[in-house]
């Protein structure tokens, strides 16, 4: 059988500022993304809930401002579960209503995440909770390698079950380098009963070391091709490889029928807009239109 290709949706994920700087930086970004018209855009949590108010922030200028559909990131940590709820309500308020729903990292200083005494211990929690309101669209986490904290990819599999059962209609995958790698684990959700939508989360290398870093961080398998190709490029070919390796990872994804792609854009439009152009993605307005 032979699957037609078409060109895919695109999501984009944002991080919240800390200062002036990186508030240029984000609109700038907002504004040279948001004519590829996205199915919608998320806003992070800093680790640990760090920037839970700059994230409302960011959501709410977003959504208003560039007239986006935003989905706000959030997590479990340090907040009752009356706090966290409470976060749900104001931004149904805004008028936000979706929610990336997550546990969330531990606090600085912690090696493992650590449920408030009167928080929502897990996702799964969460999820329900917020479901219970009947008003929110829900996204959640998906592993195609092993999370830190998890046994395996089947358990993985299992707890994205749970998640999606509770009440997530989606889910976005941690990035990952080989297609395979979420081939095999779409495959596995899909023999689970698992039959909501699976975003694959796609990182553009804006710089192999900080890609590298933030692999360990996140269990993310380096294999030994990609090692051996950013060596070989050195600084001076980086960036050609980063685009040429993103391109040929959407293009084989998106072959093998994956119509929805979710971009990690660490606030820099420029790799992300190449990526888009080569799949065919076009802007659907002026950019100077855009306020």
């Amino acid at each position: 059988m032979t699957i037609a290709v078409t060109t895919p949706a695109v999501s984009f994920e944002f991080f919240p500022p800390r200062n002036l700087d990186q508030s240029f930086r984000l609109w700038e970004t907002a504004r040279a993304l948001a004519p590829l018209g996205p199915d919608f855009v998320s806003v992070t949590y800093g680790a640990g809930g760090t920037t839970r108010q700059l994230t409302h922030e960011a959501v709410t200028a977003l959504a208003s401002h560039y007239g986006l559909n935003v989905a706000a990131h959030l997590t479990c940590v340090d907040a009752t579960r009356e706090e966290t709820l409470q976060i749900v309500a104001d931004y149904a308020a805004a008028g936000v209503n979706e929610i990336v729903a997550l546990r969330g990292d531990a606090p600085q200083g912690q090696e493992r995440f650590t449920a408030h005494p009167d928080g929502f211990a897990n996702s799964v929690e969460l999820i329900e909770a917020i479901a219970a309101r009947g008003d929110m669209t829900i996204r959640c986490g998906a592993y195609p390698e092993p999370h830190p904290d998890s046994a395996d990819t089947a358990a993985d599999v299992a707890w994205l079950k749970r998640k999606v059962d509770a009440g997530a209609s989606s889910a976005i995958t941690q990035f990952f380098f080989d297609p395979e790698t979420y081939f095999r684990f779409r495959d596995s959700c899909v023999a689970a009963g698992i039959n909501a939508p699976i975003l694959p989360g796609i990182l553009p290398i804006q710089s192999w070391a900080g890609t590298r870093r933030f692999a360990e961080r996140c269990g993310t398998a380096v294999p030994q091709w990609a090692e051996d190709a950013f060596a070989a490029a050195g600084k001076e070919g980086e960036a050609q490889l980063a685009l040429d390796v993103c391109v040929k990872l959407c293009e084989r994804l998106v072959a093998e029928g994956v119509d929805r792609l979710h971009f990690y854009t660490l606030n820099k439009p420029e790799l992300v807009l190449k990526v888009c152009a080569a799949l065919g993605i076009a802007p659907k307005g002026d950019i100077s239109q855009v306020a």
